[in-house]
């Protein structure tokens, strides 16, 4: 007998090079068993050495693709990724109500804020940045921004474990129900150390810090990985923890792609491991 497997939306932007934003969430949905739908936001024009350009949605298109699937096929989870205006941000967050996606809900919201590009520059004006603590935060069961992104949203610069979790307690004033602070992008240390919290509850994940220079999409497959488990139906903890195995596998099987920064890669999964 055919089963139906869970579905996850991800709202959020086009990698033209395919190592980020929906592309890769919809390998990573695939990757664990879920079925992967898309509210698509922009069409950005990238490859390894960055992004050249973008070029927006219409506001109702975005929030008319995800009342369509909503409305039809259900939805076990939502993530978002690239937002790109306030605009879209607004209209994204009111249109998570109307279909009863989000915190309070029963149905799981990710944000991944998106907020930085990988050499730490702002990809948002300081009036979309607000719509994400404003609008977004308070509806999110889990955001899981990268330290760049902290920084950004907080003024909160992360050097150890001690401004770690000054970060998180600054995140949680925003209202989400839990806040991931990821340790990819510190320097120091073996090992990668990312600290979940709701607030109550302080846990810290750590895994092998990996030498590549590969890690395109990272933050990306790792959302949408958690997306999945929560879409079938863990809790925070456990969903972040499967997150996390997921993609220390991933930067572990990254692969060179162009003359940039190549992507983290889920094909590993093919192989049945």
């Amino acid at each position: 007998m055919t089963v139906t497997p869970r579905t996850a939306l991800t709202i959020a932007g086009s990698d033209s090079g395919g190592g980020a934003g929906i592309q890769a969430d919809l390998r990573t949905f695939f990757a664990n068993g879920v079925h992967g739908m898309v509210a698509l936001t922009a069409v950005t024009v990238q490859n390894s050495l960055g992004v050249q350009g973008f070029s927006e949605i219409p506001v109702d298109v975005v929030t008319g693709q995800i009342k369509a699937v909503a409305g039809d096929m259900g939805v076990d989870a939502a993530k978002t990724g690239m937002l790109a205006t306030a605009e879209i941000i607004d209209a994204v967050a009111k249109t998570l109500d109307e279909v009863h996606i989000g915190r309070n809900t029963s149905t799981p919201f990710v944000v991944d804020p998106v907020a930085a590009s990988m050499t730490g520059h702002a990809l948002l004006r300081e009036e979309a940045l607000e719509a994400i603590r404003a609008e977004l935060f308070p509806r999110a069961t889990l955001i899981t921004p990268n330290l760049d992104e902290v920084r950004l949203l907080t003024g909160v610069v992360v050097t150890g474990p001690s401004t770690q979790r000054e970060a998180a307690e600054a995140l949680l004033e925003f209202g989400s129900e839990w806040v991931l602070v990821k340790g990819g992008h510190l320097d120091e240390g073996q090992d990668c150390v990312d600290l979940l919290s709701d607030g109550t509850s302080w846990i810290e994940l750590s895994g092998p810090r990996i030498d590549t220079r590969n890690t395109h999409g990272g933050g990306d497959t790792m959302a949408s990985a958690i997306t999945s488990s929560l879409a079938k139906g863990a809790d925070a903890p456990t969903a972040v923890a499967e997150g996390k195995r997921f993609i220390e596998r991933c930067v572990a099987e990254a692969y060179p792609l162009g003359a940039g920064v190549g992507p983290v890669s889920p094909f590993w999964r093919l192989g049945g491991a």
